[in-house]
């Protein structure tokens, strides 16, 4: 039998404030390869902490493996580290927040998390479009056309002009994850167009935040990504600042140099 191990005095224990530490919250698919590495970037995690539960998902991302995760997201939520405080909860899948429905989706979440901020980015993408003063875009998306046409009824829906849309047809969010910088410039340079205010690259998956800077330089006009828009949701939600600036981290954009309007998520 093992001596027993000498115990400290509980005089030499001391715990920090647990408000030391902002928590937020994602609820990640399950091939996703993406979000967690963009919202990383952004966060400042000397003073903030990312904690990702993930959502049983299958390729293709097709209507019906969107909609099969909707029955899933309370379950998942409640796989988010139990009875601590989270700024805000972010669904980082943007065909699906637009195919089950924004507010489904906020439903879903605070089935688990009763009164949580959540952030889908689609939402955020609407929102980044209205702190930026834009109504008129142009819109990339790497998905299969069956899965880009709602992408495009919903701006529409919510008032805002998609003055052209192309998608680069694919059916896999892993292989999204590795299109090349390059691909999305080119892609990104030819859906655009003079009438179009500002440009959407569509997707949690599609690695968009290094081309940020360089198309704004190249286009004169700002450039929305999914998870760009989600960061900055989520920072203003937590009530923190980029952990590059300011005005934004390098390679960006503009956006995260707006204020959120944090009525749209709560």
């Amino acid at each position: 039998m093992l001596p027993p191990l000498p115990q400290r005095s509980p005089s030499v224990l001391a715990l920090d404030d647990p408000a030391a530490i902002t928590r937020i919250g994602v609820i990640a698919l399950a091939t996703d390869l993406t979000s967690e590495r963009d919202f990383a970037r952004g966060l400042p995690l000397e003073r903030a902490a990312l904690h990702v539960a993930r959502v049983a998902f299958a390729n293709p991302t097709t209507l019906d493996n969107l909609r099969a995760m909707g029955p899933k997201l309370t379950e998942c939520t409640a796989l988010l580290p139990p009875d601590v405080p989270l700024a805000a909860v972010c669904y980082s899948c943007t065909s699906a927040s637009v195919t089950l429905g924004d507010r489904e989706v906020a439903a879903a979440i605070r089935a688990a998390r009763p009164g949580m901020p959540v952030v889908t980015p689609s939402a955020a993408a609407r929102a980044a479009f209205g702190a930026l003063g834009v109504t008129r875009i142009a819109m990339l998306t790497p998905y299969l056309p069956e899965t880009s046409g709602p992408m495009e009824v919903y701006f529409t829906d919510h008032g805002f002009s998609v003055v052209n849309h192309q998608c680069l047809g694919m059916a896999d969010d892993q292989e999204m994850a590795r299109v090349s910088p390059a691909t999305i410039m080119d892609a990104a340079l030819a859906v655009d167009r003079p009438e179009a205010e500002a440009l959407f690259l569509s997707c949690t998956a599609l690695p968009a935040l290094d081309v940020i800077a360089a198309l704004e330089d190249r286009l004169g006009k700002p450039v929305v990504s999914s998870n760009q828009a989600s960061l900055w949701a989520l920072l203003g939600l937590a009530g923190l600042e980029p952990r590059v600036g300011p005005p934004a981290p390098a390679g960006f954009g503009q956006l995260l140099s707006r204020p959120v309007p944090l009525s749209v998520f709560l």
